[in-house]
């Protein structure tokens, strides 16, 4: 999967696997974290999440990266927010009162990018990337975070082979396996939501699992 598929994706609007509501799930388990306040929590591939305005109205400082230009002018211009944009190292910097997007590859950050974060939330990271990639994401996660890190981590699960992702099938025993030398799992909820989702009825998907795990440093 190349650069390209997310920036087409953006253009055409077939953004399906964007959330207009804040995610129930960041709303109900983010506590769990104890961060402290004032913290900086990174988004990779936010997109215009408005997970993130959540985010920052708890009191925390938020740093997402997303590749497409158009989703992070859409984000602030739907928020209502008017950022200071500038060029940064090889990317472009949008930023506002404790809320910041840095528009470029996330394969292109360095530690020292993120070097203020104590948390990620990722909701739509991970199943966003085909299975050869997820390795290599994860593998860069670690290197841009030496120190200690926790993270709210939402994956999917369900037959690959009933339909093609994005957003892809994350199985509980492949998070288990990409994450555990550093990190201990712990998954806060295991639900089957086929129910209400009529776009996976439609493609014929027979279950679809959503989890949410927390996952703290060893």
């Amino acid at each position: 999967m190349k650069r390209d598929f997310w920036v087409q994706r953006w253009k055409k609007s077939e953004i399906g696997f964007h959330q207009q509501e804040i995610n129930s799930h960041l709303q109900q388990y983010w506590g769990q974290l104890q961060l402290v306040a004032g913290s900086q929590v990174f988004v990779p591939l936010c997109g215009k999440s408005q997970d993130m305005l959540w985010l920052r109205a708890q009191g925390f400082r938020v740093l997402g990266v997303e590749l497409s230009e158009i989703a992070v002018s859409d984000f602030f211009a739907e928020s209502g927010l008017q950022p200071e944009v500038v060029r940064d190292g090889v990317f472009n910097r949008w930023q506002v009162d404790g809320l910041t997007i840095l528009q470029g590859d996330l394969f292109e950050l360095t530690s020292a990018d993120l070097q203020d974060c104590v948390a990620i939330f990722d909701r739509a990271s991970l199943i966003a990337l085909p299975v050869e990639m997820r390795e290599r994401y994860v593998e860069h996660i670690f290197r841009l975070f030496p120190a200690q890190v926790e993270m709210l981590l939402i994956a999917l699960e369900y037959p690959q082979n009933e339909m093609e992702g994005p957003p892809f099938s994350v199985q509980e025993e492949e998070v288990s396996r990409l994450y555990r030398s550093r990190f201990s799992i712990e998954t806060l909820l295991d639900i089957d939501i086929l129910h209400e989702s009529p776009r996976f009825q439609q493609k014929g998907v027979s279950y679809f699992i959503e989890r949410v795990y927390r996952l703290c440093c060893r």
